[in-house]
């Protein structure tokens, strides 16, 4: 169904260096919420694995989950990264209010049926999209921005390549 030699999992436009300009308790909060969030980029790894172990009849979709979660095993890197460089520890968790909450499995969607389950993976990355552009309308550090940027560029070609998915499996 999809020529796996064909995909790019990620874009080829280098990621820029990860290093923020000063500490920043602000900042450091929204990389923590990226890090691990509602939607964040431990909620996609961890579905795209469940989603890879759970479509293992059809291979080549099973193999799309594993590289994309690969792709965004090095966006929570480097969120992870920068968390730490703006003053945060950069465990699996998020700041509500002045709590902190670590992430929880129970954030994902677990839909078994193939068309539910592209769906949800295209809304999570439009969701993940949306609230990147979002910080990059506050967020005055020119790199952390950069890095958003970049990032969002992954996460395009990972909605073109669900949404392909969709298309040839699902409509």
């Amino acid at each position: 169904m999809l020529a796996l030699e064909d995909l790019h999992y990620a874009s080829e436009t280098p990621y820029p260096p990860v290093q923020a300009e000063m500490q920043n308790p602000a900042y450091a909060k929204a990389m923590l919420d990226n890090i691990g969030g509602n939607t964040s980029e431990m909620s996609a790894i961890s579905l795209y694995i469940y989603n890879h172990l759970i479509t293992g009849s059809h291979k080549d979709i099973a193999e799309v989950f594993k590289k994309v979660s690969i792709v965004e095993m090095r966006h929570l890197d480097i969120f992870g990264k920068l968390a730490l460089q703006l003053g945060e520890d950069p465990k699996l968790w998020t700041q509500h209010g002045c709590k902190k909450v670590y992430w929880s499995p129970c954030y994902n969607q677990y839909p078994k049926d193939l068309s539910s389950l592209m769906y949800n993976v295209i809304n999570g990355e439009k969701a993940a999209i949306s609230k990147y552009q979002h910080q990059i309308t506050y967020i005055r550090d020119e790199n952390i921005i950069a890095n958003l940027q970049r990032i969002i560029l992954d996460e395009r070609i990972h909605v073109e390549i669900f949404e392909q998915i969709y298309t040839a499996c699902c409509s």
